[in-house]
Parts: structure tokens; C-alpha cells; sequence
């Protein structure tokens, strides 16, 4: 009742990774998304980068399955859940503070490109193999990593789905995340 619904626009900071609660055993896809606004400086002529919002998303169950085989690494997105706030101590006993977006709505911001739909068939529950554990906790439960599931069996390949982007239009092409020097690097012909 007391939820407090957000919705970010930014970019794909990690690449989507699978989870699983250690207690339930539910499926749990995260990945982190950064929100940087971008005003004109009128002193200097110039565009100039504003301070960022950088939020862990959570994706329970089947929206996870989605997001895993549709947003990648750099995709603009835009997300749309529940914002929390957890507080935590780390090793060395520093009290800090993380950001969650507990996602009902994950979507590619077709402001900065196209993309293309197909409709999941229903599915029973998710099966997964099992992996080592990791520490790390989704809507305060703790989870163990493993292996992605692929692509979904009951989606057609992509001939079926989709016509092909015309090149001469459209830059398919992955967004590299960062130079050696750790500064983003922006896509050709920006």
C-alpha cells in the first residue's frame, strides 16, 4: 500500500544476471541501470552531464526470463517498479546504503532506437541447474548465482520473428561499455 512506484530512463550498467533465493528457490534476474540527465551549459556552449542515479533491478520469475534474452549490456531502457532502500554494513563495519528497483515493467527507450516484439507462450514453472553461492541479496533475500537458460525454447528463431534491419539505417551493432581509461565510449556517429 505504502509502495513507492518510480520509473527510470537510463542505460544498462551490468549485464542482466541470473539469480536464485537461497530459501525459496525462485528464479531472479538483476542487472543495474544508470540514469545520467545531460543539460546545456550556456557559459560554455557545450552539453554537460548532470549527476547520476544508479539503481540495482530486480525481475522476479517470468519478466526475469524476458529481460535475460532482451536487454543487454548498454541497451537504453526504461524501467518501471517499486523503489526501496536497504541498509547494510560492509566489511569494514561502514554503514551504507543501496537502491533497488523491484521492476513490474521493463522496456529497450525506442526515443534512441527501434526494437521488435514477440509474445511468450504460456509456460509452467522454470527449471534451472543448480551453481554455487553467491552472497548476494534481491528484495532482501539472499541468492546464489547460476547459469542463464538460453533462449526460451517456445520463442521461434529470430528469421520467423523479425525482417532484417536495413544497415544503411539502423547500427545493429553492440554498444561498447568503456575505453581502457574507464570513460564511456560513445557509439559511431555520435
Amino acid at each position: 500500500m505504502f509502495d513507492t512506484p518510480v520509473t527510470v530512463i537510463g542505460n544498462v550498467l551490468t549485464a542482466p544476471e541470473w539469480r536464485r533465493t537461497t530459501v525459496t528457490n525462485t528464479f531472479v534476474v538483476t542487472f543495474k541501470v544508470a540514469s545520467t540527465p545531460r543539460r546545456f551549459d550556456k557559459e560554455r556552449g557545450q552539453w554537460v552531464d548532470g549527476d547520476s542515479l544508479r539503481v540495482r533491478v530486480i525481475c522476479w520469475r517470468r519478466l526475469g526470463e524476458n529481460v535475460s534474452v532482451s536487454v543487454q549490456l548498454g541497451d537504453p531502457v526504461v524501467v518501471h517498479g517499486r523503489l526501496y532502500s536497504r541498509d547494510w554494513t560492509d566489511d569494514q563495519g561502514t554503514r551504507r546504503t543501496s537502491y533497488e528497483l523491484d521492476a513490474m515493467a521493463v522496456g529497450h527507450d525506442l526515443a534512441k532506437g527501434v526494437d521488435k516484439f514477440a509474445r511468450r507462450k504460456p509456460a509452467g514453472a522454470t527449471d534451472m541447474v543448480d551453481d554455487a553461492a553467491g552472497a548476494v541479496a534481491a528484495g532482501g533475500e539472499l541468492t546464489e548465482p547460476m547459469d542463464g537458460p538460453g533462449r526460451p525454447e517456445d520463442l521461434p528463431p529470430d528469421s520467423e520473428l523479425f525482417e532484417e534491419f536495413d544497415s544503411a539505417v539502423y547500427d545493429t551493432s553492440p554498444i561498447p561499455s568503456r575505453a581502457a581509461d574507464g570513460e564511456p565510449l560513445a557509439p559511431a556517429g555520435v
